[in-house]
């Protein structure tokens, strides 16, 4: 089948057609062109929710804690990653279809337009062949016409016996001149004849079938290029779907991850107060002055005064508990956070102590790598001054020691919130300062108070405030022993919160050291403090109990 024989006079109709063909491919291209920026404006609006819905993490507290944020968020990724790939269908799109189909469309149209010029070309050029073989066939009947006439002018002179000889001879040589130009004539309406046959038959069986053959050609590679995109097409998203389908499975096992368990156990550990249930109210016996004697009036002066004494003590601890069912007591944050419930006190302070503990260990990284540097500068001199590297390491030997401070004093609010009598332990360094305590916490009737004002407060930290939980935890069991160690060498123990001990002399372990140098130990009488780790032979035993 080749348009060249079947369609051989149907030019204007190819050429319509062609037209429409490119027509119908520039169409699709601007399909193509609508789908790809609707996948931009989708992929748009995806990321702008995504962007909308994601935390603003502008501090760690408002981090996602609970299993379902966490598992939203992973969804809100998931989102972000499949926004990307509705991005590459449309990068794809554009790159291999509605790119490829406009170059194609441009080169279609000038090709287009060639072979219907040379198919005009040849038109034309039969056309003149045409008008070459009728002019001359024109111009063959006219003279056919003149020699007839004068074929019959000298018939009629020769048979006119009236004619001279002379006029019979004019029409005569008028005659052979006519019938010679028509003899003329019709050779060269025979040549031009046999020319257009020729011309016509080359025209219709060689020159327009060859035209035809290449639009035919033309028009099938159109179709063809149209079947490659449409292929393009869906290739651009079939491309994706693996890494969608990762997508979604990414979001099924987001929602798999939710714990409803480990939520409430979060919500527990974010709310927990520490405090413990009120107790009974106890109840207070106004009547009994109505009894007294005078006979017993300094007893029961005595035991009206105790009474007082553990009445208003036992209120005292019970608002103490009761406040956070009421306004918490308002104020700036302190330092220790004793403006905070225990629990949450006990994990701010940790919190912290783990973040110094960081720091700590990033400048003794520091510090040793400057010795390092210094020991090279001292062996080369060429490459450097040790003495440059001086201030820089007395600074971080300076900010070494204001960490372990902070460390040691963190530690310690840390022990007291968690009702560790290591807390207490540090500040009785000496039988004195028992004494001291000891007085201070009896009446002078011989009752005993909760009033914990009185007690002797060894670290400085507390900066005078006196926290309300106090009362709840004076009474805790001492830390278990977790093991035992061996004085090295000696060590004095002037610094508050630590223990002196002679060399040889065994102690209790009741705190490991975490990084800091320090190990928490205990005497046989019940002292506590910290002791250097490197003047201790450290025994650890893991079912040991505490004294």
């Amino acid at each position: 089948m080749s348009w060249g024989t079947e369609l051989w006079d149907q030019f204007d109709s190819l050429d319509k057609h062609t037209q429409w063909g490119i027509d119908f491919l520039e169409r699709y291209a601007k399909f193509v062109k609508e789908r790809i920026e609707i996948e931009q404006n989708y992929a748009k609006q995806l990321r702008n929710l995504v962007k909308k819905y994601c935390p603003k993490r502008s501090s760690k507290d408002e981090e996602p804690r609970f299993t379902s944020c966490i598992a939203f968020f992973n969804i809100l990724n998931e989102l972000n990653d499949y926004a990307g790939q509705r991005e590459v269908v449309a990068e794809e799109m554009a790159h291999r279809v509605y790119g490829e189909l406009m170059r194609y469309a441009h080169d279609l149209k000038t090709e287009r337009k060639m072979h219907l010029q040379e198919g005009r070309k040849a038109q034309q050029y039969l056309d003149m062949c045409w008008k070459q073989m009728d002019n001359s066939k024109k111009k063959f009947e006219r003279e056919c016409r003149e020699a007839e006439k004068a074929q019959q002018s000298y018939e009629r002179l020769d048979n006119d016996t009236n004619a001279t000889k002379a006029d019979v001879e004019k029409a005569k040589q008028q005659l052979n001149l006519r019938t010679h130009m028509a003899d003329e004539n019709k050779n060269e309406y025979a040549a031009q004849l046999q020319n257009f046959n020729g011309e016509q038959h080359k025209h219709f069986y060689v020159v327009i079938p060859q035209i035809y053959k290449q639009l035919q050609e033309m028009d099938e590679r159109r179709t063809i290029k149209l079947s490659e995109c449409y292929r393009g097409f869906a290739d651009s998203e079939r491309k994706v779907i693996p890494i969608i389908s990762k997508c979604l499975e990414g979001m099924i096992l987001a929602a798999k991850s939710v714990d409803e368990r480990r939520d409430s156990q979060m919500v527990v550990d974010s709310f927990k107060s520490g405090f413990e249930p009120p107790g009974d109210f106890p109840f207070e016996d106004y009547s009994q002055h109505i009894y007294r004697t005078i006979s017993d009036g300094t007893i029961s002066a005595s035991k009206q005064e105790i009474g007082k004494v553990d009445a208003k003590t036992t209120v005292g601890k019970a608002k103490g508990k009761l406040w956070l069912f009421g306004k918490k007591p308002k104020g700036p944050a302190l330092e220790d956070f004793s403006h905070l419930p225990p629990e949450q006190r006990r994990k701010k302070l940790q919190q912290r102590i783990d973040e110094l503990n960081r720091e700590l260990q990033k400048e003794s990284d520091q510090k040793d790598a400057l010795n390092k540097m210094k020991d090279v500068y001292e062996k080369n001199p060429q490459m450097g001054d040790p003495g440059s590297l001086q201030p820089k390491l007395a600074e971080t030997m300076n900010n070494i020691d204001r960490l372990r401070m902070e460390i040691h004093k963190n530690e310690a609010w840390l022990s007291e919130v968690e009702g560790k009598t290591g807390g207490r332990g540090d500040r009785r360094h000496s039988s004195d300062i028992n004494h001291l305590v000891t007085q201070g916490r009896e009446s002078p009737e011989g009752s005993y108070t909760d009033d914990a004002n009185q007690e002797v407060r060894g670290p400085p930290q507390q900066h005078g405030h006196h926290s309300e939980f106090d009362d709840e935890f004076e009474d805790d069991d001492p830390l278990p022993a977790i093991g035992h160690c061996k004085a090295i060498y000696p060590f004095d123990g002037h610094n508050e919160g630590t223990l002196a001990m002679k060399e040889g002399e065994v102690l209790y372990i009741i705190e490991e050291d975490k990084g800091d140098g320090w190990t928490r130990a205990r005497r046989q009488n019940g002292e506590e403090g910290y002791v250097p780790t490197s003047y201790i032979d450290v025994t650890l035993e893991k079912n040991s109990k505490g004294m």
